[in-house]
Formats: structure tokens, sequence, C-alpha cells
């Protein structure tokens, strides 16, 4: 599979798109891993009345950009509207070839870093360490399905008594096989998702354009029924006519809708939320 240049583009569409908008600003940030260059942060936003002592659920997401950059902020609106409906919500930094120099390997266990950090920091953070799901599109969502599905490539020193698979999920577009990227040599199937599902990996939730040429649905497909195949829980939502990133806050509002209401449904069966969401339905135009 050859990733297009728009996989690189996504995130910067969405950073222009609302980058004025203080709404999503993160309420905090916090560094979770510390390099000669450019410490990692985590992007937190805190729900209303939230204190250090809850036992919140949490979610961290990870930006698309095909591994060679992006932002965090691609998913501040996912985030926010998360945390209001009462989780602890956070977009990751991580290490891509333009900000670090560094090979997708290095995306897999910052991925790993930032779910493990969470949930030594539970007390901290105000969240449930049973409770925490990662998220992401594109190459951010290969991160974040490599973090429930890929063992080992933790980064060394970190303490692997703890664990660093999240307990749940949801993947925009992921990049789920990565055993015919030419660029990622022998370390292709080492970090390919769809070779390493197993049983006991996390309920999925992956949300797909059938459209999309950059990374074709087909693959989605074959990564639910892999997971099906072990006895997970895999759902797959195709979107007719929908390109890559369709999901975007900036690309289209009522995709960004749609999608979020399969989210909040998806979380809400899993005990991460309660209630009704609080976007409209799928078909409503925004919310």
């Amino acid at each position: 599979m050859k990733l297009l240049p728009l996989a690189c583009l996504v995130g910067l569409s969405v950073v222009v798109g609302f980058a004025q908008n203080r709404e999503f600003e993160p309420d905090k940030e916090i560094v979770y891993k510390s390099f000669d260059k450019d410490p990692l942060e985590l992007n937190l936003f805190l729900p209303k009345g939230w204190k250090a002592s809850d036992k919140r659920p949490a979610v961290v997401f990870f930006f698309g950009g095909g591994w060679r950059g992006g932002t965090p902020s691609q998913f501040y609106p996912h985030s926010r509207y998360l945390a209001s409906r009462g989780m602890v919500a956070v977009s990751a930094q991580y290490r891509t070839s333009g900000s670090h120099g560094t090979s997708p390997v290095e995306c897999v266990a910052d991925g790993k870093s930032a779910v493990r950090w969470m949930r030594q920091h539970a007390d901290e953070l105000g969240i449930d360490p049973d409770r925490i799901a990662s998220g992401g599109g594109s190459a951010g969502g290969h991160v974040a399905a490599t973090t429930g599905v890929i063992k080992g490539l933790d980064q060394k020193g970190e303490d692997t008594s703890v664990s660093s698979k999240p307990n749940a999920m949801v993947l925009f577009n992921p990049v789920s096989d990565t055993s015919r990227i030419e660029r990622l040599g022998d370390r292709a199937l080492d970090i390919s998702p769809i070779q390493s599902v197993a049983k006991g990996d996390p309920p999925t939730l992956v949300l797909h354009g059938k459209a999309d040429t950059t990374v074709p649905y087909a693959t989605a497909e074959a990564f639910c029924k892999a997971m099906m195949d072990a006895g997970n829980r895999c759902e797959l939502v195709g979107y007719e006519g929908r390109p890559h990133g369709f999901f975007n806050y900036a690309r289209s509002r009522k995709d960004y809708t749609n999608t979020v209401w399969h989210m909040d449904r998806f979380l809400e069966s899993l005990g991460f939320l309660e209630g009704e969401p609080t976007v409209g339905r799928p078909g409503d135009p925004t919310w």
C-alpha cells in the first residue's frame, strides 16, 4: 500500500479550520516523555467539575500525517466533546520524521508510552486506569491500534509492569496493514496491526470512508474480520463516497458529527459514557 501526500495534509487543513477558535484550547499541557529535542506533551481537556480524586474514563488521541508530520490539534474538537460528556480527553504529541527524524517504529513506542504514562499517573489525572481508550486517524489511527495489538516495542527503560494496552480503541481511517509499505523495510511486519491481532485485544470501533484511496476501505474490513475471528469485538462503520480524512471537524461538520455520534454510542456501550449524546443522530446537519 502506498500512502499518498494527502495523508500528510489532513492535520494541517484541520488546524487552519479552527486555529482561532478558543473553544478547542486544551485546559492543561503535561510533558510525558523527554528528549534532547522537543519534549512530548499531552494536551488535556478536563470535564466540568473535574477533581484529581475522580475516577473518570479517559481517552488519548493520536494525530494523522503519514508519520512525517501533523499536530495534536487535529483531535482537539473530539477531545473537547468527550470532556463535555465527562471524560478526561487527551490529544498527544508523538515523534515524527519531520519533528524528530524518527521512523514509525518510534511512533509506536510513543503511543505505548502515552497510554502507560496515563495509567501510571491515574491518581493525578483523576482517571480510572481500567477505562482508558486510544484513538486516532490515519497514521495516528495506526499508532492507536498498535497500542492495543502490538506486543513489545516499548520505550527502553519504562516500567513494562504497567500495561500500555488501552481498554478500548476508536480508529478513524486507520493504517491497519503496514506489511506492504516499502519504506518500512524489514520493520513492516513488526508494526502491522492486522498481523498482530490476538484474542483479548480491546473492543474496537473503526470509522472509514469507502472512497478512501489513501488507506483502502478493504484494509478496515480485513482488520475487523481478523479481530472478530480472534474473538474480539470490532465494529466497522463505512461511509459511502467519503475520502480519506472525511471525519475531520474542518472538512465536514456533518461527517464529524456523524462519526462523533458513533464514537459516543460505542464508548457508552462499554461504560465509558452515560446518557444520550449531545450531538445529533447520524444524518443531522450539525451540532
